[in-house]
């Protein structure tokens, strides 16, 4: 019997094509297998697989709904817009459905700590959440800039018993806050688990964070013929380091008549610097323990990046998203600024749902696709996080328009 996409991605080494694999230094390596080997044992686990199902129907609230954006489809005025909503997520945002099991795991491992990055805040959040929830303590690092930002997640996850650190090095955003929790991490690594908050650094965490966000996916699967009795036709979700993309995708990746659209921030322009478009721009290369496609300067080292949306200015990308566009399986698609933005209104304004900037990529890009499409057509919108923490920012910056449209 032919094995699934799935069954069969990554190889036994974390490499998806040519893309993934860890390219850490001695010092992780053990702490690394010992993470690989615990979730080998953990993910067939009965007792582990029933834990996880009680956390996310009690505490979590899943199964999150699938809504049709009926107002914003007549907008538009082609393909209907239907929205899996991942802002209805407790903590509001779909990085809640790693958090938890990466948690778990942390217990399993008898570790005392967790540790991550963060730039939206949204991971930061979730994984502060899941470590109070579960007893342990946290500690999140977070790009200064970012903090400024994002003002409200700061807040709460200090509210939530996290040490909050700020990355002051190179640009103050999520690459440096990679890089200051790695460091932090390494003389740490006996008591604490770094717990990555996408679908990217070295294996097994692209293959694991995509395994435990495969909830939304595979719930989606199921809800969408309640609406129209089939699977969408189109899917469509942001990408950054490409987790909630990888979350909604992986369970139609077999299914061939669907497209999958992973769009990615064009920011203010084609400008290097101005972007984090990194499918689109980028070149393969090693970043933070992984192989993958990454934007560079002229020197070949990450380049600068930029987006309105501070969860996905990353240079480089999953490996996984890699592989599924060099093999033809997703398209990319682009968002700028600008429309990210006017998608945010127009969510907001003409359906009541405030998304987060990050996922009003998404949105834009689907409107785009909409109008193109004839109004038979579907299209299916991860809606991956909710704007409470960016509206202090949309609002001093782009002013609210005073109308519904």
């Amino acid at each position: 019997m032919k094995q699934s996409y799935l069954e069969s991605h990554p190889d036994e080494k974390g490499f998806f094509g040519k893309y993934g694999g860890s390219f850490i230094p001695p010092v992780l390596e053990g702490p690394f297998a010992e993470i690989t080997k615990a979730y080998k044992e953990l993910k067939n686990s009965p007792a582990f697989i029933e834990e996880l199902k009680y956390v996310r129907k009690h505490y979590q609230g899943r199964p999150t709904p699938i809504s049709f954006a009926k107002n914003l489809t007549e907008h538009c005025g082609g393909a209907k817009i239907y929205l899996k909503r991942e802002d209805l997520n407790h903590s509001g945002a779909h990085k809640l459905n790693h958090c938890m099991a990466e948690v778990i795991l942390a217990k399993h491992l008898g570790k005392k700590k967790v540790i991550a990055e963060t730039g939206a805040g949204q991971h930061g959040v979730a994984l502060a959440t899941a470590a109070a929830y579960f007893g342990l303590e946290c500690e999140i690092h977070m790009g200064e800039v970012d903090i400024q930002k994002e003002h409200p997640n700061v807040v709460r996850m200090k509210i939530l018993g996290a040490n909050v650190i700020p990355a002051t090095h190179g640009l103050k955003t999520l690459k440096e806050a990679v890089d200051s929790a790695f460091e932090s991490y390494v003389p740490q690594a006996d008591t604490a688990i770094y717990c990555i908050g996408s679908v990217v650094g070295p294996h097994p965490f692209p293959m694991m964070v995509r395994d435990f966000q495969s909830v939304i996916g595979f719930e989606a699967k199921e809800q969408f013929f309640e609406h129209e009795d089939r699977l969408p036709d189109n899917i469509v979700a942001c990408v950054g380091g490409g987790s909630n993309a990888m979350g909604i995708f992986s369970a139609f990746i077999d299914d061939k008549e669907v497209n999958l659209y992973g769009v990615e921030p064009m920011g203010r322009g084609e400008k290097l610097g101005d972007h984090s478009a990194t499918l689109t721009y980028g070149s393969e290369g090693v970043m933070h323990g992984f192989n993958s496609i990454m934007l560079k300067d002229a020197n070949g080292e990450p380049a600068p990046v930029y987006s309105i949306g501070s969860g996905i200015d990353y240079p480089s990308v999953g490996p996984e998203q890699a592989y599924l566009k060099e093999i033809g399986r997703t398209k990319v698609g682009l968002s700028n600024d600008e429309e990210a933005v006017d998608a945010f209104y127009k969510l907001s304004q003409l359906e009541g749902i405030i998304p987060a900037l990050e996922s009003a990529h998404a949105v834009a890009y689907a409107m785009k696709l909409a109008r193109e499409l004839p109004k038979d057509k579907t299209i299916l919108v991860n809606l991956s996080g909710r704007g409470d923490k960016d509206i202090d920012f949309v609002v001093e910056n782009y002013p609210i328009p005073n109308a519904k449209f």
